[in-house]
């Protein structure tokens, strides 16, 4: 990169101080034609400077401004970052004085390509950098941390090299085809495939449990009619969310909010109750139940064991076997122990998970949350520390284990050794699309445009 960009780091509005950022080969002197105090050119790497920003001989303001000498910085680029006080106007002109000395405004997410492009980290620890600055929960933090930190691209890498070195063997091959020699042992590529797939198939399984770690779980609260669905969304968020009433069918439409247990976000959706019903507004309210059903990744069923069955409670899982389910028993306080338990004890035969609470008294509530957590943590929903939250990083894994296992079929078919080594290639390309070994300048633009500017 051969130009100096600048542009502001901190949220845009009035706050405190501001931080802008510079970065390039003439950052410092870019800098320091408009700042008085030390000469910044000489000054140690990683180091504070006080002074004043100057439009000539008008002090615009008194700043502290940061040193960062390549290549130890973010961008691996000489960096300079000013910080002033959050007046939008002292921000906006220092930005316009740095503009009028060469510099460039930054593109959105620049910052973090130019990272990317001079070696700082690879493509996929890039856009965890965009994670996470849009996280808001510890989970989707410790996702992105672990990602940024290297995640699944350090194994990535070293099993797309050993594939590699298997590709430059079968090229030679070829070369001396006419001597029918083998330089690689099939065996032994088949195992190397076989480890590797394995492993994307892991982080496939885990995209799920990564997506909602990211965007939140969504979770639905359904039920019939007056079954405690509202009461209880109101318990967990512990205020007035939805109208409570004992009439049938008042809730008409869906009511969606976000709530974070132990540290994971789950984006909780109230209902309509589920009956047959000849009333317009709350067919509508039952059908948009269903569509929202239908997108969960958990279901809180809350019922009247009373009123419902076992064999009701099997046709809900019956209907729904894309998700999984939490059956929420209500109104504890009218069962004897001698229903809780008959209940309890024909869950457990059927498999079924069970929790007893009284959602207006609050009884209850904390062992729902407990097994909320243990039902998003369990091994059928999540596959570890190491997981995928990134849409193209899990089209690009779905390509790769296509190809994978394309070779394994050929190698079983004993397919010629040009085939074998296209589809070879075809597996390191769909790896190397994830960290940024193999990519386009299409593919980059679309990734750092929704980075925000001065990242």
């Amino acid at each position: 990169m051969t130009d100096t960009i600048v542009a502001l780091s901190t949220p845009q509005g009035i706050g405190a101080i501001g931080v802008i950022r510079i970065s390039g080969p003439e950052a410092l002197e870019t800098t320091q034609k408009i700042f008085k105090g030390k000469n910044l050119t000489t000054q140690a790497s990683h180091t504070l400077h006080f002074g004043y920003i100057m439009d000539k001989q008008e002090v615009i303001d008194e700043v502290v401004v940061g040193i960062f000498k390549a290549p130890n910085s973010f961008t691996k680029e000489n960096v300079a970052e000013i910080s002033c006080h959050g007046s939008g106007y002292i921000i906006n002109k220092i930005i316009q004085l740095l503009l009028q000395h060469g510099a460039r405004y930054a593109k959105a997410g620049e910052f973090t390509q130019r990272a990317f492009i001079n070696g700082r980290f690879d493509l996929a620890q890039a856009e965890a950098v965009a994670d996470l600055i849009a996280s808001d929960n510890e989970a989707s933090h410790k996702a992105a941390l672990n990602q940024m930190r290297g995640g699944f691209s350090l194994e990535l890498k070293e099993l797309r090299n050993e594939l590699l070195n298997f590709a430059s063997l079968l090229e030679l091959e070829l070369d001396f085809a006419e001597e029918d020699v083998d330089f690689v042992h099939r065996d032994d590529l088949k195992k190397t495939v076989i480890k590797l797939n394995t492993f994307i198939l892991t982080l496939l399984q885990s995209f799920s449990y990564g997506n909602a770690i990211k965007n939140g779980v969504p979770t639905v609260i359904a039920g019939r009619p007056n079954a405690g669905k509202s009461t209880l969304l109101n318990t967990l968020f512990n205020e007035e969310k939805a109208i409570v009433s004992s009439i049938a069918g008042t809730t008409r439409d869906v009511i969606e909010d976000e709530l974070v247990i132990n540290g994971i976000k789950f984006r909780l959706v109230d209902t309509a109750g589920l009956r047959q019903t000849k009333d317009t507004l709350e067919a509508l309210g039952i059908e948009k139940t269903k569509q929202k059903i239908a997108k969960a990744s958990l279901l809180l069923y809350i019922y009247d064991i009373k009123t419902e069955s076992m064999a009701d409670l099997l046709q809900i899982v019956q209907s729904n076997q894309h998700l999984k389910i939490i059956f929420v028993a209500n109104q504890i306080d009218k069962y004897t122990e001698i229903e809780i338990q008959n209940h309890i004890l024909q869950a457990k035969n059927n498999e079924l998970d069970i929790v007893f609470i009284s959602a207006k008294n609050k009884t209850g509530i904390d062992a729902l949350k407990n097994k909320i957590i243990a039902t998003v943590l369990s091994s059928n929903f999540s596959t570890g520390d190491t997981f995928v939250t990134n849409m193209r990083h899990y089209e690009s894994l779905k390509n790769a284990n296509f190809a994978l296992e394309n070779i394994l079929l050929g190698i079983e078919n004993a397919i010629y050794t040009d085939l074998l080594a296209q589809e070879i290639r075809q597996a390191n390309y769909y790896i190397g699309e994830i960290t940024g070994q193999v990519t386009n300048d299409e593919i980059l633009g679309n990734i750092f445009s929704k980075f925000c500017i001065g990242k």
